[in-house]
């Protein structure tokens, strides 16, 4: 019985905001990546657009906080808390990690493939010389202070994983998914969402060249996230596994002020 409350936490007069909520973040995202760039490149002219994904990961600290006010209260609206939503309990932590662990797993082959696949689309035959490439850009990195990469690897790997994935997986698959199917068919109630969610990583992806991939993927993993969480009907492992992936992507941004300054610079 508690897992069908968790599934099913909010009201119909909500049902506008399960498409209006994942917008408004596509749109926050998309804004706070632009002021990001506008930041930088007072310090850089002719910075490099999109951002590298560190500084794109620390602009999402405003928007994930905006994110979780707002989910807050059109739950609390309907007499229910992030953490019923999440399905927290204590008792089964180490019970949802291990699951998280296993999502981990079951996600990123789909996801690794769409990367892979879409690549090929693009580059056919260079697949594998272009992906260094593609994904990976150190021109594109501003030439900051070490001390200034510093606090922004410190600030993003404290705060981006442990924000972002419950923000994300609370407004795409709890919420949003959630509502849509009350109203939907199940397939429209869980592609809609993933659209968006994939739509969102358009700014983190490392070049204009990635964004076709990045898409791809994460739509992929929008989708395998909302049917483990239609057949699971719980958030948590989904959480887990969620920002283990993101703190992966963060934690290797410590390691930037120790790049030298010339690979930094112009990649040589």
């Amino acid at each position: 019985m508690a897992a069908e409350k968790i599934l099913m936490p909010v009201a119909a007069p909500a049902t506008r905001w399960a498409l209006g909520l994942p917008l408004l973040r596509v749109v926050l995202v998309a804004a706070a990546s632009g002021i990001a760039w506008a930041v930088v490149s007072v310090f850089e002219a002719g910075a490099a657009f999109p951002l590298s994904p560190m500084i794109a990961v620390v602009a999402m600290l405003p928007v994930n906080i905006v994110c979780l006010w707002l989910v807050a209260r059109l739950l609390h609206r309907q007499g229910h808390t992030i953490r019923s939503l999440l399905g927290f309990e204590r008792r089964r932590l180490l019970r949802d990690l291990l699951w998280g662990l296993l999502w981990v797993i079951v996600l990123y082959l789909p996801f690794t493939g769409a990367i892979l696949f879409v690549t090929w689309l693009q580059h056919g035959s260079e697949l594998f010389e272009r992906m260094e490439t593609v994904f990976f850009d150190p021109a594109g990195i501003p030439a900051l202070n070490p001390v200034v990469w510093a606090v922004l690897g410190i600030i993003g790997a404290l705060t981006f994983a442990p924000l972002n994935a419950p923000v994300e997986e609370l407004l795409y698959r709890g919420f949003a998914q959630s509502t849509l199917r009350r109203r939907w068919p199940t397939v429209f109630a869980i592609v809609v969402p993933s659209i968006l969610f994939a739509v969102q990583h358009i700014w983190y992806a490392p070049t204009p060249g990635a964004a076709a991939a990045f898409v791809a993927a994460f739509f992929v993993w929008g989708v395998g996230s909302g049917l483990i969480y239609l057949r699971q009907r719980r958030l948590m492992p989904l959480v887990f596994a969620h920002g283990l992936v993101n703190l992966f992507f963060t934690l290797p941004a410590l390691a930037v002020p120790f790049i030298p300054a010339d690979l930094m610079t112009n990649g040589a």
